[in-house]
């Protein structure tokens, strides 16, 4: 057996294990929602359910409102997705074609607003959602949301818009376009790997954060499924059927999301290895 093929079994007996480690958690998670009461209760865990138990999921979703805290969260991780993503490829593209005074000061400046932990932001951002009566709103969420995607969202798509040719611009402006319908017509097309990682990023932020919603949320109509999660959590007992249950439902627009944006993802990768 030659070095070379020695080394190939090796990195992909290395690889199962890692995808095995990943996906042990979720296995489990899948297969603990399946399983009826009595089974949950079993002094040996199993890890294929007996029988397939399928009450866990409609007792969660009916009895504990968890469908409406899961529509709140869609809306939420929504709309701060789509605003994020948006300023922050007008911001982004502004930082690369153009000569701003004072824009390296600038994007340290914003690049340093990542370095504050998001507790120590919690009381200032409360007082100024507060003062602006938006407390127990799902509008407070989407803006702090917003504020702490987008100064990641504007490095990434500033070193994107980077990587394009400023001929393109150019081009397209000779053959009648403005600046603003070049970025729209030619750039952004080139930049759609660049917009799905930014949209995965903000997306997941604001779909799995729990203090800023258990701290603005009062109403129960309005939280959001990490809230809703912890409340399927007992003082002293839990049900992990409905935990579990609960736990793949919120699993699932992830999974989605990125099934429609995996290819583009799959070419920010291969571009960043070749680089």
């Amino acid at each position: 057996m030659t070095t070379k093929r020695l080394g190939s079994i090796v990195t992909h007996l290395v690889a199962v294990v890692a995808c095995f480690i990943i996906a042990a958690p979720f296995l489990w998670m899948v297969s603990t929602s399946l399983k009826d009461p009595q089974e949950l209760n079993l002094p040996t865990p199993t890890l294929v359910p007996h029988s397939l138990y399928l009450g866990n999921f409609s007792d969660v979703w009916v009895r504990s409102d968890f469908g409406i805290y899961f529509l709140n969260s869609v809306i939420i991780a929504t709309a701060t997705t789509l605003i994020s993503v948006f300023l922050a490829t007008m911001a982004g593209y502004a930082f690369a074609r153009f000569a701003l005074p004072g824009g390296k000061a600038l994007l340290l400046g914003i690049l340093a607003t990542q370095m504050f932990p998001g507790i120590l932001l919690a009381i200032p951002l409360y007082i100024v959602m507060r003062n602006l009566n938006l407390i127990d709103s799902r509008l407070s969420l989407v803006i702090s949301y917003t504020s702490f995607a987008l100064p990641f969202c504007i490095w990434m798509l500033r070193n994107y818009f980077l990587t394009v040719p400023r001929e393109l611009d150019e081009a397209a402006m000779v053959d009648g376009c403005t600046q603003l319908s070049a970025l729209w017509r030619v750039i952004l097309p080139l930049a759609r790997p660049g917009i799905a990682a930014t949209s995965v990023f903000s997306f997941i932020l604001a779909w799995d954060e729990f203090l800023y919603a258990n701290t603005f949320i009062n109403s129960a109509d309005l939280r959001t499924v990490s809230i809703g999660l912890q409340s399927l959590i007992g003082q002293y007992s839990t049900n992990w059927g409905l935990l579990m249950a609960g736990t793949v439902i919120a699993t699932v627009p992830i999974v989605i999301f990125f099934m429609f944006v995996q290819r583009n993802l799959t070419e920010v990768v291969g571009g960043s290895l070749k680089g």
